[in-house]
């Protein structure tokens, strides 16, 4: 859109009365839509960006180029989103990481949820509690006996301090009393090299990087956060139904923009996305990653974000777990 139209459709606003969000609605979008992605190519977060901006791109008849910003796990694809013109052309892939864990446990140089629009949930995967086979338990509660039972001399890997992998764990020791040490990793990869190979005793890794590991038979699955059970492991029991509440907590996706997008960009957005997510074709792509849909609103959206950086501080707090930069 050039100087002159603005000018015209900002006359024409003010002489009809019209607002000027109402004809942002009806003129985007005029050019193309840049979706960050906050992370290397591969994984959930590419996933998400990729396939979300395929369908974007057919439902809005605009490009929809995916850029990938990693570094300071997602705080520079973060700040570079924040930052940008709130026209509805800058979107970002918010996550678990930029959305939920990381405020919890380090100082960002963005607030996750003033600094952000929250669009619409993409869907998410639970994580799964495993197990090597060298460990003489095939139930959660068999692990927590044996864990007690060995207080200090189990350990369980993650994918780095402050991650899913590490706060869903310490959550399990403090709802369960278990005394398991922590190891650190840099990234899932080396994670799981680990207890494949007998070093560590335990790890609460997403279901996707898990499930080839359980389907082979090198690790034992125990039990799944989430409201309800998986159907790639429909035999695995989620942590509500053994007893232990409040482990709802996912790895989600979601599409967020820089603060104080118009609503009605934000209302198309979020339209067009929820078909997607309505799509057999669209969840088909989706479960590569083992992600089942989440359709929000944005308000709904933007509770869950608020409530996943409450429940991840409460928790680093309680166990005093920080992340100096």
């Amino acid at each position: 859109m050039n100087f002159k139209t603005v000018v015209m459709l900002s006359v024409a606003a003010l002489i009809g009365g019209a607002p000027l969000d109402a004809i942002a609605q009806t003129t985007y979008p005029s050019k193309p839509i840049k979706i960050i992605a906050p992370v290397q190519p591969g994984g959930g977060v590419d996933l998400v960006a990729r396939q979300t901006g395929d369908g974007l791109s057919k439902a809005l008849g605009q490009p929809v180029v995916v850029e990938n910003q990693s570094g300071g796990g997602g705080v520079v694809g973060s700040q570079a989103t924040a930052r940008a013109a709130p026209d509805g052309y800058t979107l970002m892939v918010g996550y678990v990481g930029t959305h939920g864990t990381n405020p919890a446990v380090r100082k960002l140089p963005y607030d996750a949820i003033k600094d952000f629009t929250p669009i619409a949930m993409v869907g998410g995967t639970p994580n799964v509690l495993v197990v090597p086979p060298s460990v003489p338990a095939d139930t959660l509660r068999n692990f927590i006996a044996y864990a007690k039972a060995n207080a200090g001399k189990l350990s369980y890997g993650s994918s780095g301090p402050g991650t899913l992998t590490h706060l869903a764990m310490e959550q399990l020791k403090v709802t369960a009393g278990l005394d398991i040490v922590h190891v650190p990793y840099r990234g899932i990869g080396p994670a799981f090299a680990d207890i494949l190979g007998g070093q560590t005793q335990a790890m609460f890794p997403g279901l996707a990087a898990a499930l080839p590991h359980i389907k082979a038979g090198k690790v034992k699955p125990l039990a799944v956060t989430g409201n309800k059970r998986h159907p790639l492991v429909p035999d695995v029991p989620t942590f509500e139904e053994l007893g232990f509440a409040g482990f709802d907590g996912v790895q989600w996706y979601g599409i967020v923009g820089p603060a104080n997008l118009p609503a009605p960009i934000v209302r198309r957005l979020n339209d067009e996305i929820n078909r997607l997510l309505a799509s057999a074709d669209f969840r088909d792509r989706l479960s590569g990653e083992a992600l089942e849909p989440m359709p929000m609103t944005p308000d709904q959206f933007g509770r869950y974000m608020r409530d996943d950086v409450a429940r991840w501080s409460k928790l680093a707090k309680e166990r005093g777990i920080q992340i100096a930069d």
